[in-house]
């Protein structure tokens, strides 16, 4: 038995933090591969520095065990308490990671790479996506208004033409959308209910660029809004902001239904509670990059930072911008207490 077989048997036996020295970038995915394929541990959770560095991560492990599953959940691409949204890529890609976990998956061994600046921020509940997932396949029935039911209520836009995640089309019996998770958007073919074919195109020239066997429909937004998250953000954002007027566009916008850009960065407020990847991984041993913890305190530091400037902002500072009245870090953001909280009890693996 090679050390890596003896060190995952050991933490799969008692559960602990230890530190694995020697393993320099390129051999650290290879050292938490061979430890997961052992199958003493599972699923693992591997926190990178930063998404390059996740993105390298990824492509060694795929190289050296193209055996294990491997999902990716990025961190949001703009500042804490910023004016606007997570790029649309991002947030069907995080979504896409957070459905499959939420609703289970194979036998195939579990690898979830992550970032330090994602895992430090809550996300939606695992209960939002009960029910949510719509598998369409050729030969099967549902109506056009059940569709655009569907995308109504997930998050997705409709526009004219289809090229970014999230996006939806109809025309006549043609619906094009662009899936979270999926390489390229789909156009399903419809004759009256029945769907005949699936098929991906490219977004650039919108042509047709093959056949897909089925459409699985997920939601493209952390925040959907809903009867019960509309009124409950209007209940949360009096309680806790205060008095709003008109100078207030999110209120506005968010209590008619309507979407506003930026609007993910209250995401406490549209659900009874928030998450982290720690509750949709309970038994997830876990792994950190080397210097993982320093980015973390700087993380927690520019969080506070962005929060002291957004909340002790004057109205003649503000210059006629809309009023932005942010939530509390600790509602949004996981601190030190709550972080060692969520690691006792696992297996934690840093690397030197």
């Amino acid at each position: 038995m090679n050390p890596l077989q003896d060190l995952a048997r050991s933490l799969g036996e008692r559960p602990r933090p230890v530190t694995l020295f020697g393993a320099p970038e390129g051999y650290d995915a290879a050292a938490i591969g061979d430890i997961v394929a052992e199958g003493h541990v599972l699923p693992w959770l591997h926190v990178c520095r930063d998404d390059g560095r996740m993105d390298r991560f990824a492509a060694a492990l795929a190289f050296i065990h193209p055996e294990l599953d491997a999902l990716t959940f990025p961190a949001w691409d703009c500042l804490p308490y910023d004016r606007i949204s997570p790029n649309s890529e991002i947030v069907s890609r995080r979504i896409d990671t957070l459905t499959r976990l939420a609703t289970g998956g194979g036998d195939t061994p579990l690898v979830v790479l992550t970032t330090v600046n994602a895992l430090v921020q809550r996300v939606p509940p695992r209960s939002l996506f009960e029910g949510r997932v719509l598998i369409l396949r050729p030969g099967g029935h549902i109506g056009l208004d059940r569709l655009q039911s569907f995308f109504s209520n997930n998050g997705y836009i409709r526009t004219a033409t289809v090229r970014e995640p999230g996006e939806f089309a109809v025309r006549g019996g043609i619906v094009d959308l662009y899936p979270a998770g999926a390489a390229q958007p789909l156009r399903l073919d419809f004759f009256g209910d029945t769907l005949e074919s699936v098929r991906t195109f490219d977004p650039l020239s919108q042509r047709s660029s093959g056949t897909a066997p089925e459409a699985v429909l997920r939601p493209v937004s952390e925040v959907l809004l809903d009867d019960a998250a509309i009124r409950l953000f209007r209940s949360r954002y009096r309680e806790q902001l205060g008095a709003t007027g008109p100078d207030d566009p999110l209120y506005e916008s968010v209590s008619a239904g309507r979407r506003y850009v930026g609007m993910e960065h209250w995401l406490p407020l549209y659900y009874e509670r928030l998450e982290t990847l720690f509750d949709y991984l309970p038994d997830a041993g876990i792994s950190f990059d080397h210097q993982a913890d320093e980015v973390r305190d700087h993380r927690l530091e520019a969080v506070a930072d962005f929060y002291a400037a957004r909340h002790n902002v004057t109205a003649a500072a503000r210059a006629g911008s809309p009023i932005y009245r942010p939530v509390r870090p600790v509602q949004l953001y996981l601190d030190n207490l709550e972080w060692q909280a969520r690691l006792r009890g696992r297996p934690v693996v840093r690397l030197s």
